[in-house]
């Protein structure tokens, strides 16, 4: 056998043997399941306890210590937390953890509050917090543990719920934990007479964007079915004394999801762990098995046909959890694109309404953020991988290159590029991955060799490892997921084979005994503060690489 068939069969068995670790996952209804255990963390336990010390700190108190014996028993041995259990301490998780600990029994947790409070102390506490977002919430968990005077306390200005428009460009996800903790502000926090005055008159509108949400979900309990937004909003409502239903409901659904061991999860990600498991599959031979008709027929079922008026959004959307989820531009223009791309033509209404939908969501200025247009939160856009993203979905379901909506984007792209040639994600650590999706979008509107997309490929090859793989672009070990995305687009852009050669092969080495690959927490839960691991899509990007790779060495 020759070397080239020999390293074609490696590549061949390292597809297959991927690809059955994520087949493995898939469950009967087409959902790629991979555990609540993956997304058990600080700061929904946090929440939680937080909520239900103010909601119901008697008729809970199990759960309350249980969560509390969770915290304690996960803080690592430097006294501080992360986002899940058994990485490096981050700030965020951290401040939040101690000062829920502090709250809800801070003589039991005295010792655990008083590590925590010193590995903030050597990290350069609060406000060292490179993310505003993560301060302010910070912030309100330290003042309502006593640490920080209520004036201290950032104020969420709830007058602006008399403008809706503008209240949700300003919070845009944000907005139900926004609104409850500042109308906790207006009974707990010193107000001039303006202030409360305007108050009173937000008040009943900062309460129908809470309950138009909760009332999405089905009135179950949750938010985002996310403890630590649950927690937040539960926190708000129970201190201003409002929406005692909605209080009720909360802890109701907080105690049916407590896990065993004392611990709550974030938000499910059916929606995401599926659509990345079936974009890699589908890029890697297997557009025409039929097992990924289920996860097709489910994806269908998942669509909204409901506007999701707190974030005034109309139908047509996906979100990353179930049928009830917030909705997401990035995961409906992914669903889109898997859809779009698998055979059939019974998903077509379901592709034209979610490129409606994506439509409207675009920017005045060209760029997709997270689902409110032109909003102004750091954490939710707008963002440059979003927004290639979005245009690859376009593409995906027929939209011409010479489109408006495209040409738009495009232009937008090249004005959002970073000095080095780098591009920004929301949602993924650092530069890697945000700047190997604008080089593919580039790249399949036939904009490369020059400008930024030139940039953006000049950048991508210098941020290698010395060892072939593909960490943050600044340093960080290698990981499959952006090994795999910076892979993807340089086969796309056309050049740099040694680069692509060798982001193979360590890829190749990288599998581990399952066939599958390590999962590394590379997703942004918030920007630079805390992360989260997403084994389908490890697997998946993993896979959309070299299956890439052997169709063009073909």
């Amino acid at each position: 056998m020759s070397s080239v068939q020999s390293a074609k069969g490696k590549l061949s068995t390292a597809i297959a043997e991927g690809a059955e670790e994520l087949w493995r996952a898939q469950r009967p209804d087409g959902v790629f399941d991979y555990g609540a255990s993956t997304l058990r963390s600080t700061l929904a336990t946090a929440g939680a306890i937080t909520a239900l010390h103010f909601a119901d700190p008697g008729g809970a108190a199990d759960l309350i210590e249980a969560g509390a014996e969770r915290l304690r028993r996960v803080q690592n041995d430097d006294g501080g937390w992360s986002m899940v259990p058994g990485q490096d301490s981050e700030p965020g998780p951290t401040a939040v953890a101690a000062a829920a600990l502090h709250l809800v029994g801070p003589v039991g947790n005295a010792a655990a509050v008083a590590a925590g409070r010193e590995w903030m102390a050597g990290y350069g506490g609060l406000e060292a917090i490179p993310h505003p977002e993560v301060l302010l919430w910070c912030r309100q968990f330290y003042g309502i543990a006593g640490w920080l005077d209520q004036r201290e306390m950032r104020r969420f200005p709830l007058e602006l719920a008399l403008l809706p428009g503008l209240y949700r460009r300003l919070f845009d996800l944000r907005l139900p934990m926004a609104s409850a903790l500042g109308l906790a502000q207006t009974r707990h926090r010193p107000l001039t007479r303006l202030q409360r005055m305007l108050a009173r008159r937000a008040e009943p509108r900062a309460m129908l964007g809470i309950r138009q949400a909760f009332e999405h979900e089905g009135s179950a309990g949750s938010w985002s079915e996310d403890a630590w937004v649950t927690g937040l909003v539960c926190v708000g409502l129970a201190r201003a004394g409002l929406g005692q239903d909605m209080v009720d409901a909360a802890v109701g659904w907080l105690r049916r999801t407590m896990h065993p061991d004392g611990s709550w999860t974030t938000t499910p990600l059916d929606g995401a762990w599926t659509m990345y498991a079936v974009r890699g599959l589908i890029e890697a031979g297997y557009r025409d098995d039929p097992r990924l008709a289920v996860s097709r027929d489910l994806f269908v079922r998942l669509q909204q046909h409901r506007p999701f008026l707190a974030f005034g959004c109309p139908p047509g959307f996906w979100g990353w959890s179930g049928p009830n989820g917030w909705p997401a531009v990035l995961e409906t223009g992914e669903v889109v694109s898997v859809l779009a791309r698998l055979p059939g033509d019974a998903q077509a209404d379901a592709v034209r309404k979610g490129v409606t939908w994506l439509s409207g969501r675009q920017d005045s200025r060209g760029s997709w953020s997270l689902c409110v247009r032109n909003t102004k939160v750091v954490n939710s856009g707008p963002c440059p991988m979003t927004t290639a993203q979005a245009v690859g979905a376009l593409l995906d379901a027929g939209v011409p290159v010479t489109d408006r909506r495209i040409h738009h984007a495009l232009h937008w792209l090249g004005t959002a590029q970073l000095p080095d040639g780098s591009y920004e994600s929301v949602w993924y650590r650092e530069h890697t991955m945000g700047t190997a999706a604008v080089l593919e979008t580039f790249a399949r509107c036939g904009r490369t060799g020059s400008g930024p997309a030139a940039r953006a490929q000049e950048w991508l090859v210098r941020a290698r490892n010395p060892d072939g793989s593909w960490g943050d672009g600044h340093g960080a070990p290698g990981s499959a997921e952006e090994t795999g995305w910076a892979v993807s687009a340089l086969l796309t852009a056309g050049k740099d084979s040694v680069a692509v050669i060798d982001g193979v092969h360590w890829l190749l080495d990288a599998r581990t005994t399952g066939g599958g690959w390590t999962p590394q927490p590379v997703h942004e839960y918030v920007r630079r503060v805390s992360r989260y691991a997403n084994p389908a899509f490890t697997q998946g990007m993993a896979l959309r690489a070299l299956g890439r790779y052997l169709e063009v060495t073909r």
